[in-house]
């Protein structure tokens, strides 16, 4: 059975997320535990979080949490780069009551000051952050490859990844996203380019996809999610995906557009009609 779902609000509450991803029929889901465009992250009070861990564990839907999009882990702008660190050690508090293994993040923009010194700042904040908590990994996103981005280029990923010391205790990985990759150059519509990833990354430090189409061509830099089947990835494109091991195995979560409170789920019913659950 794959391991699917949506990113999903927790507006009201978070354990309604979870009540969200059952009426889908999700096996998997996607929350932000704290305001995804703001600085500030209070931690849920108690019964909030007994409710969330009561209905987790109940439903056996697999859940992992997004970081907010104001953090910037490569920042050389100081007191950004600080309030950045104190929110993902916040994050990475919280989802640890809440039992949630994986906080994805981005890591962000070196604002013209190289990335050597981008890549140096993401490992410093994830080793200073990651104190916080010993039961969570942080899953480092790739990027889509705008300008000064620390990420788009798998390189990067595998460099924190080697050079920091949470890889000898599994507390970091990754989690690629399809169109980030597909906007950054990289062609998985093609088995062999997959393979590449896989040689080059290894799929068994992924513990995430990121399952989305793209609404601009291969290569553009543009990160621009589209729904499945409709963008330059294509149906044929995510069939090569499903059909390969190193993905499917995965948590796959699907960042594409929806206008409701609650995705009509038909890019999980794509996704599972091309990974052959009817």
């Amino acid at each position: 059975m794959l391991k699917i779902g949506y990113h999903l609000s927790v507006a009201g509450s978070l354990d309604l997320a979870i009540d969200r991803a059952a009426t889908l029929s999700s096996t998997a889901m996607q929350i932000f535990v704290s305001n995804p465009r703001g600085w500030e992250v209070k931690f849920p009070a108690d019964h909030v979080v007994d409710d969330f861990v009561r209905k987790k564990e109940e439903s056996g839907i697999e859940v992992v949490c997004h970081m907010p999009y104001l953090p910037n882990l490569a920042s050389t702008n100081p007191e950004t780069y600080k309030k950045s660190i104190s929110a993902l050690a916040k994050n990475i508090e919280i989802c640890s009551s809440l039992r949630i293994p994986y906080l994805i993040t981005h890591l962000g923009s070196h604002l013209g000051k190289g990335k050597e010194q981008g890549l140096r700042n993401v490992i410093n904040a994830l080793e200073t952050a990651a104190d916080s908590a010993r039961d969570v990994s942080v899953l480092m996103e790739n990027q889509a490859g705008h300008a000064n981005c620390v990420g788009a280029d798998l390189s990067d990923l595998l460099h924190i990844y080697e050079n920091s010391s949470l890889s000898r205790s599994k507390r970091i990985g990754f989690c690629l996203d399809t169109c980030h990759l597909f906007a950054a150059g990289y062609d998985i519509r093609k088995k062999e380019v997959l393979d590449r990833i896989d040689d080059e990354l290894g799929f068994e430090k992924v513990h995430s996809f990121h399952m989305n189409d793209a609404k601009f061509p291969l290569d553009s830099k543009k990160d621009r999610h589209e729904n499945i089947g409709k963008g330059f990835i294509g149906m044929d494109g995510f069939r090569v995906l499903l059909d390969h091991s190193g993905v499917r195995e995965k948590i796959l979560i699907i960042e594409t557009p929806y206008d409701t409170d609650l995705p009509d789920g038909s890019d999980q019913a794509a996704l599972l009609r091309l990974a052959g659950h009817r």
